[in-house]
Formats: structure tokens, C-alpha cells, sequence
């Protein structure tokens, strides 16, 4: 069954080749967003790579920051900002829920999503850009990659309904045990310290970011309750890049660093 979930979130999450997934369970998908951060060690890599070589290279830290965000966008096949652009517009859609939903699976970018869409990206490669200049800060970059995706778990924990009867947010809705998503956060939150202060920041750095992360996708996931009913396939990938976001922008700050 684990296998099979890792293959799951392979094929979900990444553009990895995982194989036949075979028929999926509630307790294969559960396992499946539980291990997305696995699953999303490839990605870490990407971007820890660029992030390296950039700074290597001596590139100026945006365009490092740029490079990385569009390998990653390229290594998911940019489904988690289209699930944040469509996030966006169903919340901004008005009217009622089944409207918000009905702007939500058009998929179409709306105003709203694309604002949000370039707001987040230039965030992330700003920060990118700024963590990499650090030493070993590559490091931390691909940590925060893998850490983010976390939010798997905590949009899929019990209690939390799917907004639809259909589609992917119905699949792993509510799959999550609350002692997965706590072990999840907290492994989370250890790889993410760890890291850091192996690349030389200082330890409430990356105990803020985790914080900041957390919060941010609670918040999300309440509003996604009020408004749409529950969690979908969007939601969950707005999810990741709420995370992602606040990670990278908390962990950017350079007075958490040494020498600083």
C-alpha cells in the first residue's frame, strides 16, 4: 500500500513517471498526501540545484530566484498555481457557492488568479534569489520545497469535507488521520530547522517560517470551508503554494543569517 501511495503522489504532485498507480483507495490516497513531501524530494532538488548553480555562477539573485520558480513550475506542471489562480477567482466569483465553484472548474485564469499568480511567483523568486546567496542556502531552498508540501495533509485532515462529490478534493478529502498530519508538520518542521541552521541561520528563522506557513494555510482552509463548502484538487494546490510562499519569504529575511 505504501508503494502505491508514493506512486500516487509521484504522479499527482510531480512530472516523475510513477508507474500504474492501480486502484485508488481512501487509505491509498490518505497515505499518498501524507508522503507528498517525499514524493516531492525531486523537486527539492531541481530547485536546490538551480539555486546552487546560480550562485556559483555569480547570476544576480533574482534572476537565480526566476530560474528556480520556472523549474519548479516545469517539475509540477505548474498545477498548484493554476490551483491557486482558480483558488482566487472562485473566492472573488461572488454571488454564491455553487457559483465559486462553477469559476473554480471552468479553469480559465481570471483577472484576480493572474494577479495573484504574478504576486506569488515574484515573491518566490525574489526569495529564492536572497536564500541562495547564502553559503549553503541552496540547501534550505530545497528543504523549504519539500516542507511545504506538508500542506497535503493538513487539506486533507479529518473534519475537513470535500466541496464537491467528484473530482480530486473528493478522492483524498478528509483521508488524513490527525496523528498523520501531526507527524507530517513535525518532521516538517525538524528538516526544515535543521537545514537552515546547518546553512548558518539562526534558529528562530526557520521556526518563524514553519509558523508563518502553518498559519497562512489554516487561514486558507478556513476560508476555503466558508466559501466553497470544503477542500478540492485546487484548494489543495493553492495549499502548497500558500506554504511554499511564506516559507521562502520569512526565510529570505536577512537578519536570521549570520554575518549578517
Amino acid at each position: 500500500m505504501t508503494a502505491a501511495a508514493l506512486r500516487l503522489a509521484l504522479g499527482t504532485l510531480t512530472v516523475v513517471p510513477s508507474g500504474d498507480i492501480g486502484e485508488v483507495t481512501r487509505p491509498v490516497a490518505g497515505r499518498a498526501m501524507a508522503l507528498a513531501p517525499v514524493a516531492s524530494l525531486p523537486l527539492g532538488a531541481g530547485v536546490g540545484a538551480v539555486c546552487a548553480v546560480g550562485d556559483l555562477a555569480g547570476l544576480p539573485p533574482l534572476v537565480t530566484g526566476a530560474i528556480a520558480v520556472g523549474a519548479l513550475g516545469l517539475l509540477t506542471r505548474g498545477m498548484h498555481l493554476d490551483g491557486l489562480a482558480d483558488t482566487v477567482d472562485g473566492s472573488g466569483a461572488g454571488w454564491d457557492r455553487d457559483r465559486a465553484l462553477e469559476v473554480m472548474r471552468r479553469g480559465d485564469v481570471g483577472p484576480m488568479g493572474a494577479a495573484a499568480i504574478t504576486v506569488v511567483l515574484l515573491a518566490q523568486a525574489a526569495s529564492f534569489g536572497a536564500i541562495a546567496a547564502h553559503g549553503l542556502g541552496w540547501l534550505v531552498a530545497a528543504a523549504a520545497v519539500v516542507v511545504s508540501r506538508s500542506a497535503c495533509a493538513a487539506a486533507c485532515r479529518r473534519g475537513i469535507p470535500s466541496a464537491r462529490p467528484d473530482g480530486m478534493g473528493s478522492l483524498v478529502a478528509q483521508s488524513v488521520s490527525t496523528v498523520g498530519v501531526t507527524l507530517s508538520a513535525l518532521v516538517g518542521l525538524a528538516a526544515l530547522a535543521s537545514t537552515a541552521v546547518l546553512a548558518g541561520a539562526s534558529l528562530w528563522l526557520p521556526v518563524a517560517a514553519w509558523l508563518a506557513a502553518a498559519v497562512a494555510v489554516l487561514l486558507l482552509l478556513r476560508h476555503a470551508r466558508r466559501v466553497f463548502g470544503g477542500v478540492t484538487g485546487d484548494v489543495i494546490g493553492a495549499a502548497i503554494e500558500t506554504a511554499l510562499t511564506a516559507l521562502v519569504v520569512v526565510l529570505a529575511a536577512s537578519t536570521g543569517w549570520s554575518g549578517q
